[in-house]
């Protein structure tokens, strides 16, 4: 799928707001949905447009944001949320700008998914669950909820029965089995239909199971009546 970027790095309290946003599949205007793939740390946004390939549809368009220097925010996910600001804030605002341009070129939050890995996965359930609403889909590959251990993950609104997709290996060196627990009763309480696999052995990766998943989800929103 031919791909095109738009933007130019900034840094500052808003690190992310001006880096560029990599495209791949037709135009918005003439897509059956939308996906936003969400880089990890250290990543680029090319590399999570290779999921465009494997999800294999020509219909869909998605949208990849590049993290300023390659990362969301700079420290675990797991430390306290002041210790990730603006960087945190300045991504999800980041999320949100991708959301007002696919909405703005008139496909709705209905047909648009939030995909994300690793860093992307925990920034892409943060903000989902802090903008409650119903979407096309949220995949938080091997990620959850970002806060410290004994975060109250409560948060206001509904996802409306939205499907959410939780896989993560238990053999994961950064991201705690409980967490992804923890996550998962989160959006569950927020009205989500959640689905959660834990994989027995596996580390820090995506697997065929899980793009066996998204494929489908994607399949039933770009072509949902």
């Amino acid at each position: 799928m031919p791909s095109q970027s738009s933007g130019s790095g900034r840094a500052g309290d808003d690190p992310h707001a001006g880096t560029d946003v990599e495209r791949a599949g037709p135009s918005l205007s003439d897509a059956s949905a939308a996906v936003i793939l969400v880089h990890g740390r250290g990543a680029r946004a090319t590399g999570m447009l290779g999921l465009a390939d494997e999800i294999g549809r020509d219909d869909v368009a998605y949208l990849a944001p590049q993290a300023h220097r390659g990362t969301w925010y700079p420290q675990s996910f797991m430390a306290p949320i002041e210790a990730n600001q603006p960087h945190l804030g300045s991504a999800l605002s980041k999320l949100d700008a991708q959301l007002e341009t696919v909405t703005d070129a008139g496909v709705p939050l209905e047909r648009t998914i939030l995909a994300g890995f690793s860093q992307g996965a925990c920034l892409a359930s943060e903000f989902a669950a802090r903008n409650a609403r119903r979407y096309g889909g949220l995949v938080a590959l091997s990620g959850g909820l970002i806060g410290p251990e004994g975060t109250d993950f409560s948060y206001d609104g509904s996802m409306d029965g939205t499907p959410v997709f939780l896989g993560c290996g238990d053999q994961d060196p950064h991201i705690p089995v409980e967490r992804v627990v923890e996550t998962a009763d989160a959006f569950d309480s927020l009205d989500a239909s959640v689905e959660k696999r834990i994989y027995e052995g596996m580390s820090h990766g995506i697997i065929e199971d899980e793009m066996d998943f998204v494929r489908d989800l994607v399949g039933s929103v770009a072509s949902d009546d």
